[in-house]
């Protein structure tokens, strides 16, 4: 059965199944339309379903077709659209596959469920941002940044600050208890200035 034919069929324009087409709803062999393949995926993703549908009779078709050879259009789909089927593949197989990889995979109640939860889900979030429970990571990044900076910068003072005082010493546990001091008073100043990353 060719497109114009599956139109009939279906009570629907040749525009609509050329649409089919291009969404991959239709399944071929050979040139014609493979009827019961097609008809499964269309009932699968089309919103309202798919009606009962048989093949019509080749006498039907005719009469409303008029005398047209049906054989004689030329093919819609440009090359780079149409289903290449793997070695070793069936022709459902291959649909599915290129259904999948575009991301058509779901049926419309599926597609709205996962739309539903997504919606959800990002509510959620812009309530627990609001409310300060989640923090962008871009942020996170750039406050414990800050925070080393100003760690990497105290430290780096300490031996000019400290080594006139220290070359006075004379015992290694003088220096020792010494360096201890400077440490420990440069760590508190450090953690006072850092009482604002929480804010």
């Amino acid at each position: 059965m060719n497109q114009s034919e599956f139109a009939v069929l279906h009570g629907v324009s040749r525009k609509t199944v050329t649409k089919w087409k291009e969404r991959g709803w239709l399944v071929f062999a050979g040139s014609a339309v493979d009827v019961e393949a097609s008809n499964s995926i269309i009932a699968k993703y089309r919103r309202d379903g798919l009606e009962a549908v048989t093949q019509v009779s080749e006498s039907v078709t005719q009469t409303k077709l008029g005398n047209k050879n049906p054989a004689s259009g030329k093919a819609v789909t440009p090359t780079a659209k149409r289903v290449t089927v793997k070695l070793g593949e069936t022709v459902d197989q291959a649909t599915t596959r290129i259904l999948i990889a575009s991301g058509a995979n779901m049926t419309i109640d599926e597609a709205k469920r996962v739309k539903e939860n997504y919606l959800a889900l990002r509510e959620q979030l812009e309530y627990d941002r609001e409310s300060k429970q989640v923090v962008a990571v871009d942020d996170v990044a750039r406050a414990v940044g800050d925070e080393y900076a100003k760690v990497r910068s105290r430290l780096l003072a300490i031996p000019s600050e400290h080594a006139p005082r220290i070359s006075r010493l004379k015992t290694v546990l003088e220096v020792e208890d010494a360096l201890h001091g400077i440490i420990v008073e440069a760590l508190e100043e450090l953690t006072q200035d850092g009482s604002g990353i929480n804010q």
